[in-house]
């Protein structure tokens, strides 16, 4: 169980996921040496895990959200495969481990030669495919989820909110960007000493790269940990029909909900899905029957179970998966 300096630990790596210890621990009066053990201990204990990404509408990818429907004897294997890839996040198995989740990104105006079209009609075991091109997020990504950011005060948030001054940004992200992207993945917390050698820079120009991207909001850095730490130990995936004239009413509505982690409109038979964390079935049953049933634009509802997650950005170290 989280206590609250384990709390306000995880509250300031959602908001500055690469603020010093020794800020943190200001903030939260205890001990530099204090934080440092707390957050050992929850990489450790926990599988906590700070990543810094890249904003899809800064880095020229579209993101799709895929469903497949594979034979019971090979979900599992088929979703560590699908794990293994470079352009899939958050895979996870649902509905009885039969059904996988994942997202996909793909170059911008490059997806004839995707995973989607490529790959996936030929692998063994699936049984159906079902694609759905995201439009907008109304909440995830740089949005966190309302349970892991609650243990700070406002005053407290200011003091650790990252400085915006700076050099003028650059927009979008370059090419040569790659190499430190792909180390803030592995880890976001990487020291400038890592990151120099992984990119070849100096110290000095992470540094400033690192500045500008920030201030452009190019990347953002997230915190993973799995939600049953916060006492949501049952999850879901709703998959909603909304009238289309109130498809942006809704939506802005349910991102405000605390049970919802993910909220963003889709193409597909469906045009609006969400994750919901839930401390059991009970809460979650009365979260669709009372807030949700009371939208009467959403036509129809299709609620999975989220069984396990394989892989969030990337894949963790053996024994550390959800």
């Amino acid at each position: 169980m989280l206590d609250n300096v384990d709390r306000g630990l995880i509250h300031a790596l959602h908001i500055d996921g690469r603020a010093p210890f020794s800020k943190i621990a200001a903030v939260l009066n205890v001990s530099t040496q204090t934080v440092t053990r707390r957050y050992q201990r929850l990489r450790a204990a926990a599988g906590l895990r700070v990543v810094g990404l890249p904003d899809p509408s800064h880095a020229g990818h579209d993101q799709w959200l895929v469903r497949l429907t594979s034979t019971t004897a090979s979900g599992q294997n088929l979703a560590n495969s699908l794990a293994r890839r470079p352009d899939t996040s958050w895979v996870k198995l649902t509905s009885g481990g039969t059904e996988i989740l994942l997202v996909v990104s793909i170059p911008r105006g490059d997806a004839a030669r995707s995973i989607l079209l490529r790959d996936l009609p030929r692998a063994a075991g699936i049984t159906a495919v079902s694609a759905h091109y995201v439009l907008h997020t109304y909440l995830g990504g740089p949005t966190a989820w309302r349970g892991h950011i609650s243990a700070l005060n406002e005053q407290q948030r200011k003091r650790l909110e990252p400085s915006r001054t700076g050099p003028a940004p650059r927009r979008g992200l370059a090419e040569t960007d790659a190499a430190l992207l792909s180390a803030l993945q592995h880890d976001g917390r990487a020291t400038l000493t890592q990151l120099a050698t992984t990119t070849g820079w100096s110290e000095a120009t992470v540094t400033r790269r690192l500045a500008e991207l920030q201030a452009a909001q190019a990347i953002f850095f997230d915190v993973e940990l799995d939600a049953a730490h916060f006492g949501a130990t049952t999850q879901a995936l709703l998959w909603m029909s909304v009238a289309p004239s109130q498809l942006d009413r809704v939506a802005t509505a349910l991102a405000e909900h605390e049970e919802l982690a993910f909220v963003a409109a889709t193409t597909g038979p469906t045009n609006l899905v969400a994750q919901a964390l839930c401390s059991d079935p009970e809460a979650l049953h009365g979260y669709l029957t009372q807030r949700l049933g009371a939208f009467d634009a959403i036509h129809n509802l299709e609620t999975t179970p989220v069984l396990a997650t394989v892989k969030a950005v990337s894949l963790q170290e053996p024994g550390r998966r959800r």
